[in-house]
C-alpha cells in the first residue's frame, strides 16, 4: 500500500480493497472464531505456524531487498501498473498471509468475546479504525514520497521492514500467542 500510495496509482482501489478485507475478516472472527477453533482444535496452531512461515519468508524477502538496494519509486499518477495485478498481489498478501488471520480473525474476534452482547459494537468499531487506518497510510504516503525518491531510504526500511516481521515470527514461534 506504501508503495503504491507513493506512486499515487490505484490508491482508493487498493485502500478499500484491504479495508473490505479487514472488516470481513473482523467481523468473521466477531461471528465465530471460538466455534470454529471448537470444531477444529488444529486450527489456531495451523495459523500461528502458518504465519511463522510466512512471516519469516516475507522477512527474508525485506532484507534480501535492502541488502540489495537499488529501488527507488517516483511518484507517477499516471496508473503505470495495471489495476488488476496490484489488487491480486493485495488480495493474496491479505487472504493468504496467516499473521492476518490470526489478528484480524483470532486475536480481534477473541476480544470482541469478552464484550458479550456488545461483541458487534466493538467489531464495528474496529473495521471502522481499520478503514481510516488504511486511508490514512494509503493517501498519506505521497507525503513520504520525497524521502522515498531516494534509493537508501528504501534500504532502511526494508531493513526494518524485515526486523518487524521477524520479531512477530519469533513472537508467535515463541509463545506470544
Amino acid at each position: 500500500m506504501l508503495r503504491q500510495g507513493i506512486r499515487r496509482e490505484h490508491v482508493f482501489a487498493v485502500c478499500a480493497t484491504c479495508a473490505l478485507s479487514d472488516a470481513v475478516l473482523i467481523l468473521g472472527g466477531v461471528g465465530g472464531i471460538g466455534a470454529a477453533t471448537a470444531a477444529a482444535p488444529w486450527l489456531l496452531p495451523a495459523l500461528r505456524w502458518g504465519g511463522v512461515a510466512f512471516l519469516t519468508v516475507y522477512g527474508a524477502r525485506a532484507f534480501r531487498a535492502a541488502w540489495i538496494g537499488g529501488a527507488a519509486l517516483t511518484p507517477t499518477g499516471q496508473g503505470a501498473v495495471r489495476l488488476w495485478p496490484v489488487l491480486a498481489t493485495c488480495l493474496a498478501l491479505t487472504w493468504l498471509n496467516p499473521h492476518v488471520w490470526l489478528d484480524t480473525v483470532v486475536l480481534v474476534g477473541g476480544i470482541a468475546a469478552q464484550f458479550g452482547a456488545a461483541k458487534w459494537v466493538f467489531g464495528t468499531g474496529a473495521a471502522l479504525a481499520s478503514l481510516v487506518f488504511f486511508f490514512a497510510l494509503g493517501y498519506g504516503a505521497r507525503l513520504l514520497a520525497p524521502a522515498f525518491a531516494r534509493p537508501a531510504a528504501w534500504r532502511v526500511l526494508d531493513a526494518l521492514v524485515g526486523c518487524l516481521l521477524w520479531t512477530i515470527a519469533a513472537s508467535l514461534a515463541f509463545g506470544a500467542l
